[in-house]
């Protein structure tokens, strides 16, 4: 890991949180594996996590740089994806609704669910949608590759010549 150039590692955290949101939109509209409000709100994150990666890798110096600030913010980020996918899996999974929940909440404020319902719409309870991929939720996936953004984010912090 020490080899990579802090630039590589943020089109790599931009490129895998891209992926993912294009895994889910592909399990929606070509499996009907349809999204709870926890679902499409690690969506939104990964998004978050892929615009700031972006911007790291496309303003980012080969030298010098901050480190600290385009890390620290795909680390908060991830984090926040740790923890909803670990609520989802844990809690969520075993409500009835998601109505009214601190993912559904979120959705509805931005609007996204109803500006972009083809990427941010909530059609399923969580309980439906806790579903199953190689023998392992989709939540538990999310949060694996959430846990290996944060550890690229890590590795981009612990650089030396950072870029």
């Amino acid at each position: 890991m020490s080899m990579l150039q802090n630039r590589t590692i943020y089109l790599l955290i931009s490129l895998l949180s891209l992926a993912a949101v294009g895994a889910a939109l592909i399990s929606q509209h070509a499996f009907d594996m349809l999204p709870c409000a926890w679902c499409v709100l690690q969506r939104l994150i990964y998004l978050g996590i892929a615009l700031w990666a972006g911007l790291a890798w496309a303003f980012g110096k080969e030298r010098g740089g901050r480190p600290w600030l385009a890390c620290g913010g795909i680390l908060a980020l991830s984090g926040a994806g740790i923890a909803a996918a670990w609520f989802q899996y844990s809690v969520a999974s075993q409500l009835f609704t998601c109505d009214l929940t601190l993912a559904d909440r979120i959705m509805r404020a931005t609007g996204l669910d109803e500006s972009m319902p083809g990427v941010f719409g909530i059609y399923a309870s969580c309980m439906d949608a806790a579903v199953e991929f190689l023998g392992m939720e989709y939540a538990l996936w999310s949060l694996s590759l959430y846990a290996v953004l944060a550890a690229l984010a890590l590795a981009g912090l612990t650089r030396r010549h950072a870029g």
